[in-house]
């Protein structure tokens, strides 16, 4: 019951967000109407044969925001907690984030509802091609691009490019690859879309460094998560001169004054079934004492509402980097905005993923080829000029940076239907 009730509190908290940024901008009332519900939420449960000659029955989900800009663009994961309720939040926040940071796309989010440490590879494999199949016309090149998420990586969307080409004509094949992003590099995958989450985060607190007159070099820092996106924004911090003095993760909590290696960690993890636990080279502690450990920034990049108002008041950090969707809840929100805390949002802040996966389908379409540097730059100045919009629209309306990133998405949108109208 307690699980539930976490994971509708990010849609509630994704509601609020809105309705509040929508209030001090005075956003249309027919607008804010149509903004408020999705266009589409697809629910498919679909029967798998397993390794053993078991069927199992999988439930599979993919809600579709708001498609006024673009196609739908979002993740897919594969977690246990996946459910519609989780879905809408995350494609409503992925609508933002791409009008934002002033990408032809709209929001969608969706996933499977497994653990996917339960299963094996061909396992997988099998029921990867099958949710492809289930959501049928429902994705496409040019109507929804699913890409990478929690728990999903460049293998699963190799998978279901494959899949969903497979059904069209040969002719065709392959001008249906890019369906989604976040494909291996053989695959028509984009160089360097690996790290682009993880740099987005480190351009936006980059950004925000350059703002305050802050020098990075020698600031400590602590992660939660250690997937992707924590390991490449650790990287790229460390680049900077920055400290990585704890990480937490599903496996615990370890902290080292001195600072932690991100490669040696990295290659930890990687051997230990993607546990952070029983790294040498850093002291265990308890998980409650995390966020109120003695730092500079704060990066959450792992799951929703992890500071709350339960422990929003122990935070010392300057500066949280929301790497993950909805790390702060909102009541944490307030507390922290009232103790002068900086927060960097996460439609702004992770918005390097879905600017690495709009290169990469531009990629596929037009038939070329980005090498990494050219990526990273063109991810820099994207993110930097999302920043100074962010930064220039709260200021202007005289709000948080949150809501200021939220009015400069919205904005855009309104623009978009005052000018097209509302069919028929």
């Amino acid at each position: 019951m307690a699980d539930k009730t976490k994971k509708s509190s990010m849609y509630d908290n994704v509601m609020k967000q809105f309705n509040y940024a929508a209030d001090v901008m005075g956003l249309d009332k027919g607008i804010r109407k149509i903004l408020a519900s999705t266009n589409s939420e697809i629910s498919v449960h679909f029967p798998v044969k397993m390794d053993d000659g078991r069927i199992e029955v999988f439930n599979g989900y993919r809600v579709q925001h708001n498609n006024s800009l673009g196609p739908y663009k979002g993740g897919l994961r594969f977690h246990p907690t996946v459910d519609i309720d989780v879905a809408r939040a995350l494609a409503i926040w992925m609508t933002w984030k791409s009008s934002l940071v002033g990408l032809p796309y709209g929001g969608g989010k969706g996933g499977v509802t497994i653990d996917p440490s339960l299963y094996s590879m061909n396992e997988l494999e099998r029921i990867t091609r099958r949710f492809t199949y289930s959501l049928g016309e429902n994705i496409g090149p040019d109507v929804d691009i699913p890409a990478p998420d929690v728990n999903t990586n460049p293998q699963i969307m190799a998978w279901i490019a494959d899949t969903f080409a497979s059904t069209k004509s040969p002719s065709t094949r392959m001008l249906n690859l890019h369906v989604v992003t976040g494909k291996p590099v053989g695959s028509g995958g984009l160089k360097g879309r690996d790290r682009a989450t993880g740099y987005g985060v480190v351009a936006s607190i980059k950004s925000w460094a350059k703002l305050k007159g802050i020098d990075l070099s020698g600031k400590k820092f602590i992660v939660q998560g250690f997937g992707n996106v924590g390991f490449w924004t650790s990287h790229f911090m460390l680049e900077l001169g920055a400290k990585l003095i704890a990480v937490q993760d599903a496996s615990g909590t370890i902290f080292n004054e001195n600072g932690i290696d991100t490669e040696t960690l990295h290659n930890h993890v990687g051997n230990n079934k993607g546990n952070i636990a029983g790294f040498s080279d850093a002291e265990k502690i308890d998980n409650g004492k995390f966020f109120s450990l003695d730092c500079d920034i704060i990066i959450p990049a792992a799951l929703g509402n992890q500071i709350t108002g339960a422990n929003a008041n122990d935070i010392k950090a300057s500066l949280i980097a929301e790497g993950a969707n909805g790390p702060i809840d909102y009541d944490g929100e307030r507390i922290l905005l009232d103790r002068g805390i900086d927060i960097i949002p996460d439609i702004l802040c992770n918005a390097g993923g879905v600017t690495g996966s709009y290169y990469e389908w531009l990629q596929n379409k037009r038939s070329e080829d980005y090498n990494i540097a050219t990526v990273l730059k063109m991810i820099d100045e994207k993110l930097s000029e999302a920043f100074e919009r962010t930064v220039n629209t709260a200021n202007k309306y005289n709000t948080d940076w949150r809501t200021g990133a939220y009015i400069a998405a919205l904005e855009r949108i309104e623009q978009t239907y005052m000018e097209r109208g509302v069919f028929p």
